[in-house]
């Protein structure tokens, strides 16, 4: 009897567990879900109505907040959405296309000098952008690419290079290598090996460092700042800040200019959430 109280106390306390971690969950989700749900009804109340806070009534909807903030005169956010996906798919595209041949490269090769090379991609990683503005800057400026889309383009990806090879690099390791020499013994090379049998088993993969550049050159604003200063060529980022007027503050205004700005990446990962997790848990699972 002592030793069956004792395992019913046991599993009594293993069904509270995940009770207690949904309830955490939810505590959470309500935490992040509050500032969002603020962003919302303020971009789409009018102004007057969310001065003394979004919460309170009367609850009246317009659409005028975001067709200004599209449409505005010296910060238009159309224009600004478009700079900002021609570089954040480009700011994707080009690193996850040189990041998964060099991570296939330092994953399955043994050449002199790999382990300093991925010493040194490691290193990189803990470098600030603060402390390399002024030389991407100096570079870009040499190259004629300064202020342009395909420099920022250029610098996004050179940052995302070192995450993406040891994201990827792991994910290779945990693919199977007996594809790649029975492809080996059916006369393919590297290349063809790497295109036909390795790339589409990194799929998933590519997908999460895919949602994750894109999402992080999206809402880059410092080094847009840096090197980009035509109006006619900011992304979404730099604009936002224009919308705030210099006597006053439109709510309203800024609140639909933000959430006109987070919805492609969220509509990114939304699509390719389940890629996305299939990604981060393909390792754990081999």
């Amino acid at each position: 009897m002592p030793g069956k109280t004792r395992f019913s106390t046991i599993g009594a306390k293993i069904r509270k567990k995940p009770i207690l971690a949904a309830f955490i969950a939810i505590v959470v989700g309500i935490v992040w879900l509050v500032p969002f749900l603020g962003v919302v009804m303020t971009a789409v109340r009018p102004s007057g109505d969310v001065i003394y806070g979004w919460w309170r009534p009367p609850f009246r909807f317009t659409m005028d907040n975001l067709v200004r903030a599209w449409a505005h005169p010296t910060a238009s956010l159309a224009e600004g959405l478009r700079n900002s996906a021609k570089m954040a798919f480009g700011a994707t595209i080009l690193p996850t296309f040189i990041a998964s041949l060099m991570a296939y490269g330092l994953a399955r090769l043994r050449f002199p000098g790999r382990g300093p090379t991925l010493m040194t991609i490691g290193l990189l990683l803990a470098i600030p952008q603060q402390m390399v503005a002024w030389p991407v800057f100096q570079l870009l400026h040499k190259m004629g690419l300064l202020n342009t889309l395909p420099g920022l383009i250029l610098a996004h990806t050179a940052w995302a290079l070192p995450w993406m090879v040891f994201f990827l690099r792991g994910f290779i390791e945990t693919l199977p290598i007996e594809l790649e020499e029975a492809a080996v013994i059916d006369g393919a090379g590297r290349f063809r090996t790497f295109f036909f049998i390795v790339f589409p088993l990194m799929l998933p993969a590519l997908a999460s460092t895919m949602v994750l550049q894109f999402t992080w050159a999206w809402n880059d604003f410092f080094m847009a700042l840096v090197l980009v200063y035509d109006p006619k060529k900011m992304v979404v980022t730099q604009q936002i800040p224009l919308l705030r007027g210099q006597y006053h503050v439109d709510w309203g205004l800024l609140s639909a200019g933000a959430l006109l700005a987070m919805l492609p990446p969220l509509l990114v990962f939304i699509f390719l959430q389940r890629y996305f997790v299939r990604g981060l848990v393909g390792g754990a699972v081999k």
